[in-house]
C-alpha cells in the first residue's frame, strides 16, 4: 500500500479499519461459510483445504480490503500477485472461473452485509466514499484473480495439447506411443479411422475487409469442436485452415467394423462441414494404432486421387476410387494411358465436356452440368473421338479413357 493519509472512515461511530481488523478472524470464518453455502463446487472441496489454504487466501483478502479502507489505496502488487496465484491453485483444482470471481464478490457482500446495520444517519457520506472504493477495489482485484486463473489454464492447455502432439506424432511415425499416451492421460484404442482432410475456403475468407487469417482460424475451431462433440474419446489433429491429419479413436478393431460404422462417419463429416462452413473433402482408413502409419499413407493417397479425379465433396475410402487409384500407381501402362489425351492438351471445353459426359452418361445432363446445348456437346464429343481415335460415346472405349483421364490427373500431380 502507498502510504496514503488515513481517510478516517467510521461505521457505528468506530473506525472502520480498527473495527473489521478486530473481528477478522471471525469475519473470514462468516466468509468462507457464505461462500460454501452459496456455492456447491466449494462446498465439495476437502475440509482440510477450505480451513487452510482457502481460508488463508480469505484472510489475506480482508487484510488487503482493510488496507484498501484505511489508506485509500487500491492493493500492491505483492498482494495482487498472492492473489493471482491462489486462481492459479483453483484453476489446477478445475473450478470454473465464474466461479472463482463469484467468490470474491461473495466476500464482500458478507463484510459489507457485517457493517451496514450498525451505520447512523450522520454517518451516510462515509457508507457512500466506503462502497465507492470497496467497487475500485473489486475493479483492481478482479482481473488481477482473472489473469492469474487464465495465465494457468493456458499453461494447462499448452501442456496437454503439447502432450497429445506427441502421441500424435508417436503413432504417425510408427513409434511406441504407449508411454506417451500414459503421460498425456489417453488410453491407445483398439482402432484409430485417419483421417485426411482437404477443407475448403469459408465464405469470410474471401469477403472484402475481412482477415483470411482470423476467419480460417474461426472456421477451423469450429470444425474442431464440432468433431471432437461427435467422436468419443480423444480426437488427436493436425489440422490447419486448409486441412491435415485426424486420427479418430473407435472402440471397435479395424477389420470389424461396419457399414453402419462407415455411414456414421460420413454423417459425422457433413454435420463438420455444415458447422465449419465450408466444404471438407476427406479420405479415411482404419488401422489399429500399430499401423497408423501405413492408414495415413493410404488416406492420403486416396485423397488425392478423389480430388484429382473431380469428385464432390465427402467422404471416400479406397474402394469408391479403386480405379483411379490403381490408375495412380506409376509404371509405364499409367504412361502409355496418360498420352492417350495429349490430343486434347490446351483445349480445356473439350477435357471438360468429356470429364462430365463420363460422370453424367448423357448428353443432356452433360449440356446441363456446362451450360451448353446439347448439339454443342454431340459436336465436342465428336471432335474428341477424331483427336483421340476413342469414341466417348461407344461402351467400349468408355473405360480407356475413363482410365486415361485418371492417368491424366496423376500425372499431373506428380
Amino acid at each position: 500500500m502507498t502510504a496514503d493519509k488515513d481517510p478516517g472512515f467510521r461505521i457505528g461511530g468506530r473506525p472502520l479499519a480498527e473495527r473489521l481488523t478486530e473481528v477478522l478472524p471471525s469475519l473470514a470464518k462468516t466468509v468462507l461459510a457464505e461462500i460454501v453455502s452459496r456455492i456447491p463446487e466449494y462446498g465439495h472441496l476437502p475440509a482440510e483445504e477450505l480451513s487452510g489454504d482457502i481460508t488463508h487466501v480469505i484472510e489475506q483478502n480482508l487484510r488487503s480490503f482493510i488496507d484498501t479502507l484505511r489508506t485509500g489505496a487500491t492493493p500492491t502488487q505483492r498482494e495482487l500477485d498472492f492473489l493471482r496465484e491462489s486462481a492459479a491453485r483453483r484453476a489446477e483444482e478445475g473450478i470454473p472461473i465464474d466461479i472463482v470471481l463469484t467468490a470474491y464478490h461473495i466476500g464482500i457482500q458478507a463484510v459489507w452485509a457485517s457493517l451496514t446495520p450498525d451505520a447512523r444517519p450522520e454517518e451516510v457520506a462515509d457508507v457512500l466514499a466506503v462502497n465507492a472504493l470497496t467497487l475500485r477495489y473489486l475493479e483492481v482485484v478482479t482481473p488481477a484473480v482473472g489473469a492469474g486463473y487464465l495465465d494457468e489454464r493456458q499453461t494447462m492447455f499448452d501442456d496437454e495439447r503439447s502432450a497429445r502432439h506427441t502421441v500424435l506424432s508417436a503413432l504417425l511415425d510408427g513409434e511406441p506411443a504407449d508411454v506417451a499416451a500414459g503421460q498425456a492421460g489417453l488410453r491407445l484404442p483398439p482402432c484409430y479411422i485417419v483421417l485426411a482432410a482437404s477443407i475448403g475456403a469459408h465464405p469470410d475468407e474471401e469477403a472484402n475487409g475481412v482477415d483470411p487469417l482470423v476467419a480460417g482460424r474461426r472456421k477451423l475451431r469450429r470444425l474442431r469442436v464440432e468433431l471432437e462433440r461427435q467422436i468419443r474419446g480423444t480426437v488427436l489433429t493436425s489440422l490447419t485452415p486448409e486441412g491435415g491429419i485426424a486420427l479418430l479413436p473407435h472402440e471397435t478393431a479395424a477389420e470389424e467394423l461396419s457399414t453402419g460404422d462407415w455411414s456414421r462417419l460420413e454423417r459425422i463429416l457433413a454435420d463438420v462441414a455444415r458447422t465449419a462452413g465450408a466444404e471438407v473433402t476427406a479420405a479415411a482408413a482404419a488401422a489399429g494404432p500399430s499401423h497408423v502409419p501405413a492408414a495415413a499413407k493410404l488416406a492420403q493417397d486416396v485423397l488425392a486421387v478423389a480430388t484429382g479425379a473431380g469428385r464432390p465433396p465427402g467422404l471416400y475410402r479406397l474402394d469408391d476410387v479403386l480405379l483411379e487409384y490403381q490408375l495412380s500407381r506409376p509404371g509405364p501402362a499409367l504412361d502409355r494411358l496418360a498420352t492417350r489425351l495429349e490430343p486434347l492438351n490446351g483445349n480445356e471445353e473439350l477435357l471438360q465436356t468429356l470429364e462430365t459426359f463420363l460422370r453424367h452418361g448423357g448428353r443432356r445432363q452433360t449440356a446441363a452440368a456446362v451450360g451448353v446445348h446439347p448439339n454443342t456437346v454431340d459436336y465436342r464429343l465428336r471432335r474428341i473421338a477424331e483427336l483421340t481415335g476413342l469414341d466417348p460415346t461407344r461402351l467400349e472405349h468408355i473405360a480407356l479413357l475413363s482410365a486415361a483421364l485418371a492417368a491424366r490427373s496423376a500425372a499431373a500431380r506428380d
